[in-house]
């Protein structure tokens, strides 16, 4: 683990305590059926709570002093922290009673906090016959430039705001962004406001083709459009799993009745090269095979690969259409089982309209399809050590009793030294749930507690989660290092991938520095359980040296804490954010069905519709992404004329 790194004051972060919610005494309001009018005991607890919120924010922000360069804490700082004093306090007594008597429940408050107290104090005086003043001299302001703070941060992070929407859309970019100019063009023309890199996939190369699109369409159109890189971050994976012979089951397309709707369609690629920019490849492509450079230059419309198949069946490949230089598109009429070694006959027709053999070579080498292994509720899977390839679970052929489980290998080894038994492990976001039930020297036997009523295949390179366990690991692996030079570079924010506590978030700040790039913004990226008990801190230990936007990744945090926690968390988080005038991205499985097969979900709708507290929505990646984009864009701006954060909107209605 890296080593802690100081501070401004010369004492390292790691000498303050986290932030504990019930650091300070409760204070006990009276119910509200006994004082539903009386408006002294009201102001008399209004004005401890205050004052109480003022004294306990004083204290817990002491520990900060150095993160802040002047010295001095900034208003948003200090909104936080008032915000962090109020909630530490069951406020709902003292709500029903405001309530009573027509005066603000405190639950819009956010933004403001002082501000609120004060403003419910002054009126609770005038109700009493007190001086008014009295709420201005012992509290402070009754005016806020909270919403005003928090609109400068969205603009300066995401651009200037859309008309007619206020929240930014933010998309994923898909590796076909790289040559596909039109469509970065098209997702900017339905309303992208800002694009998303994933630096988990695809390499420099490919990234900078996708910054120079976005650039490129964003001046064109006339408009900003910034974009945010995400480190890879140590996302712990499953590893490669064994593959069948390599032999591809190539089927034709075929109707209700069982009858040939079509050929399949397979693209030929020339084997390393990736000549594919400015090219849009076809949407339904079947399979893709490479073949040699040399002939696949000589390629003409009209050409066929005739070859025998692995059952001795007599087939040909069709060459209809040559999509790019480094792309041909050819059909295959009938079913066939192709082997990677199966010699191929170039075909092409003479003057006589026959076909005359050319030439013969093989395609390039391939893989067989991955081994199923598929697992239900009860059975074992080994966790190995080792990166051996993953292998189903071996069984005795005539009493079906288990000889071995099926194992699966992940991307860090020294997960397996971190686990204990009886810990959970959730596998490719939460789908497959598993509890340790020993650890040797293999590795970490798991019982499976959690899959479907068809069980759950494991599949390579999906996400594997120990919500309960802390990784060994550095803030940033080497990969995100050497990643954060071309960030630093071409990109307008950096997303800082789980993302724990301040130490990691000083970790950044640093090789930032240390790259020249001490403005770039950084996107707090909140997928753990550990992540959001230190929010405050992330928030107050970084606010007053680096710009800071929050990301709540609601993938890794729903399997972290649950899918029903998880309503609640997203919540919270967005307060949080509020009172520190600090802009949020509401992140994973927006409008999911539609970007990725077409089709809307009325519960997507709802969830959308729900994110118009955010400053700024993400998209996932998907064919249909920028349909998806069009609806996301209406939906906020309908949503937006009855919901602003917390505040419910009174547009007039019309049945």
């Amino acid at each position: 683990v890296a080593k802690p790194i100081p501070v401004r004051g010369g004492r390292n972060l790691n000498d303050y305590p986290p932030i504990r919610l019930c650091h300070y005494p409760r204070i006990s309001f009276m119910p509200a059926e006994t004082t539903s009018t009386d408006f002294l005991p009201l102001l008399q607890d209004v004005t401890q709570l205050r004052d109480y919120v003022m004294e306990s924010a004083a204290q817990e922000l002491e520990r900060y002093r150095p993160c802040y360069p002047d010295g001095e804490f900034s208003f948003s700082a200090l909104n936080l922290a008032h915000y962090l004093a109020l909630r530490r306090q069951d406020l709902r007594p003292l709500q029903d009673r405001l309530a009573a008597v027509g005066l603000s429940s405190l639950a819009h408050g956010e933004a403001a906090v002082l501000a609120n107290l004060n403003r419910v104090i002054d009126l609770l005086e005038r109700a009493v016959g007190a001086e008014p003043a009295a709420g201005s001299e012992a509290g402070g302001e009754t005016e806020s430039p909270g919403a005003q703070i928090l609109a400068q941060r969205t603009d300066a992070l995401f651009g200037p705001k859309p008309e007619p929407r206020t929240v930014r859309i933010m998309v994923t970019l898909p590796s076909e962004a790289a040559w596909n100019y039109p469509l970065v063009q098209g997702l900017l023309d339905q309303g992208m406001d800002c694009a998303r890199i994933n630096c988990a996939h695809d390499d420099s190369a490919v990234w900078k083709a996708m910054v120079d699109n976005v650039r490129r369409a964003a001046r064109k159109r006339g408009c900003t459009c910034r974009i945010l890189m995400d480190l890879a971050g140590h996302k712990v994976r499953t590893g490669p799993i064994a593959t069948a012979p390599p032999v591809k089951h190539i089927r034709v397309r075929r109707d209700v009745y069982g009858g040939v709707a079509g050929p399949t369609k397979i693209l030929l690629a020339a084997a390393g090269e990736t000549g594919a920019h400015g090219v849009t490849l076809p949407e339904l492509v079947d399979y893709r095979f490479e073949l040699p450079a040399a002939a696949h230059r000589q390629l003409l419309l009209g050409d066929r690969l005739y070859f025998i198949d692995a059952r001795g069946r007599k087939r040909y490949l069709e060459i209809t259409a040559q999509i790019s230089p480094a792309y041909w598109l050819a059909h295959c009429p009938d079913s066939t089982y192709l082997a990677s070694d199966t010699p191929f006959s170039w075909q092409r027709r003479n003057s006589s309209g026959e076909y005359q053999t050319l030439d013969e070579f093989a395609f390039s080498p391939f893989q067989g399809d991955p081994l199923d292994i598929r697992l239900h509720k009860g059975d074992l899977l080994m966790l190995t050590r080792d990166a051996s390839a993953g292998q189903p679970a071996c069984r005795d052929e005539v009493s079906g009793r288990l000889i071995a489980p099926a194992r699966i290998s992940c991307t860090y080894g020294g997960l397996i030294d971190d686990l204990e038994p009886g810990v959970p492990v959730w596998i490719d976001d939460g789908k497959l749930g598993a509890e340790v039930e020993s650890i040797t020297e293999e590795g970490a036997l798991l019982k499976v507690t959690h899959a479907g009523p068809k069980g759950v295949v494991i599949r390579s390179d999906k996400g594997v989660n120990v919500p309960e366990t802390r990784l060994n690991l550095p803030p940033l692996s080497d990969k995100d290092l050497e990643d954060l030079n071309f960030v630093c570079q071409h990109a307008d924010m950096v997303g800082f991938s789980f993302v724990e506590t301040i130490d990691d978030m000083e970790y950044l700040m640093n090789a930032l520095a240390e790259r020249a790039a001490p403005e770039l913004t950084i996107i707090a990226k909140i997928e753990t359980n550990r992540a959001f008990r230190h929010l405050p801190e992330i928030i107050l230990g970084t606010m007053g040296r680096h710009s800071l936007g929050i990301m709540i990744a609601r993938g890794d945090l729903a399997v972290e804490l649950g899918s029903v926690r998880m309503s609640e968390i997203q919540e919270e988080i967005l307060w949080v954010c509020e009172a520190a005038h600090i802009p949020v991205i509401w992140a994973t499985q927006v409008l999911e069905t539609l970007a990725k097969r077409g089709r809307i979900s009325r519960p997507e709708i709802t969830d959308a519709a729900s994110s118009v507290r955010a400053e700024c929505v993400m998209l996932n990646k998907g064919p249909y992404v920028q349909d998806a984009v069009a609806v996301l864009g209406d939906i906020l701006s309908r949503m937006q004329q009855h919901q602003e954060k917390k505040f419910a909107r009174l547009r007039a209605l019309h049945f």
